[in-house]
């Protein structure tokens, strides 16, 4: 897990955050020329919702509220959704209606926040500690989180107005002993496959990805695969392809990044050989990867290295090649994400308490920095909508 707990926050407002460091391409992916004559169109601000620790020193206060500009990259800080305890992860309804948050604390929970009168919910605990990441089930129906200090996953139905219902099931990782180093499971990431057909629980403690099935009707979870990966990885942290084939699994212990074939028939997933996150010679623990919506390239969040990994996808999906690294313009990045057009990626740099903006090349992969990071306390989340 590696630092204190940490969360993600935006809201329903309009944002911005702004000019270029050179890094790549010298303009904005995906601009063109208009035809003379053609008003320019100025892009809407979208929301934007940042994730802290709340009870750390120098930390957050709730849910960050923000705005950015979709062309430029500026963020713009318009308020902050307080009652929410380190909401260090972040994930929204598919509807849009409501956010959801984990609760980092020993006593762990989840809060739905409902984003058209930021009106919290409630919250439900998820009978374990440190919930640390939470998605939401393709259906709408159930939120899935997961609990890193006692390795465990929760499952709670979500109702009609978006709230949680009493826990539906929770699944405890007993078997295999944990890792080299590790004193027990560490459940550190939970979603669903993107055939909606299986749930992945990934932890760090037992070097191993669970898969499940999730009954629709009473969200119980059961087994049916493990897929173990070397000793002293510590997977963190799993990323789908596009194409439902292949996934991209993180190793914050071992420093690396694995392509794994994944069959949506059985759940399982088969673990291939470490690759290099470009972090090599130095302390380095990768956090979080995130691939393209066309699926051709991958971008890795290196913790220690202070740098984003830039991978080309090949042979549709089976091979990283990796391009490069660049300065994330931070301390400690804990989190990325891409805007819903893929055009800008975010990354939460927890030590620094800066969000990071950069702009993509969809041609080349390319990265370039969107002028100075936004200044965010202890900032371990960034989701843009």
């Amino acid at each position: 897990m590696v630092g204190a707990v940490g969360g993600v926050a935006a809201l329903g407002a309009l944002g911005a955050c702004g000019s270029g460091r050179e890094s790549g391409a010298s303009s904005a992916p995906g601009t063109a020329a208009r035809p003379s004559g053609q008003a320019d169109r100025v892009p809407a601000p979208r929301p934007l919702y940042l994730g802290t620790y709340t009870s750390v020193p120098g930390g957050g206060t709730g849910i960050g509220l923000a705005v950015y500009d979709p062309a430029t990259g500026r963020i713009t800080g318009r308020d902050t959704l307080t009652g929410v305890a380190d909401p260090s992860y972040l994930a929204l309804h598919p509807d849009g209606r409501t956010l959801y948050a984990v609760d980092e604390r020993d006593d762990g929970a989840v809060t739905a926040v409902r984003l058209a009168d930021r009106r919290v919910l409630g919250s439900r605990g998820t009978g374990g500690a440190a919930p640390c990441h939470l998605s939401v089930h393709p259906s709408g129906r159930w939120l899935l989180s997961a609990n890193y200090g006692s390795g465990s996953v929760a499952v709670h139905p979500i109702g009609a107005s978006g709230a949680l219902g009493e826990r539906a099931d929770l699944v405890t990782h007993t078997r295999p002993a944990p890792g080299p180093g590790q004193e027990g499971p560490h459940a550190h990431q939970v979603v669903t496959s993107p055939d909606g057909g299986h749930v992945l629980a990934v932890d760090l403690g037992t070097d191993t990805v669970y898969s499940y099935r999730l009954d629709p009707r009473t969200g119980k979870l059961t087994e049916v695969a493990q897929a173990r990966t070397r000793p002293g990885t510590g997977p963190r942290h799993l990323t789908f392809h596009p194409g439902g084939r292949h996934a991209y699994l993180v190793g914050e212990v071992g420093n690396s990044v694995t392509v794994c074939g994944y069959d949506p028939a059985s759940g399982r997933l088969t673990v291939g050989a470490p690759q290099s996150t470009g972090a090599d010679g130095g302390t380095n623990y990768p956090a979080q990867c995130v691939v393209t919506a066309d699926g051709r390239y991958v971008f890795l969040a290196n913790r220690g290295h202070n740098s984003l990994a830039r991978y080309a996808v090949e042979a549709d999906g089976a091979r990283l090649r990796l391009l490069g690294t660049v300065p994330v313009s931070g301390d400690f990045p804990r989190q990325i994400a891409l805007s819903p057009d893929g055009r800008l990626l975010f990354a939460a740099n927890q030590k620094s308490g800066t969000v990071s903006v950069f702009h993509v090349d969809g041609r080349t992969g390319d990265l370039r920095l969107a002028g100075e990071p936004f200044p965010s306390p202890v900032a371990v989340c960034a989701l843009p909508l």
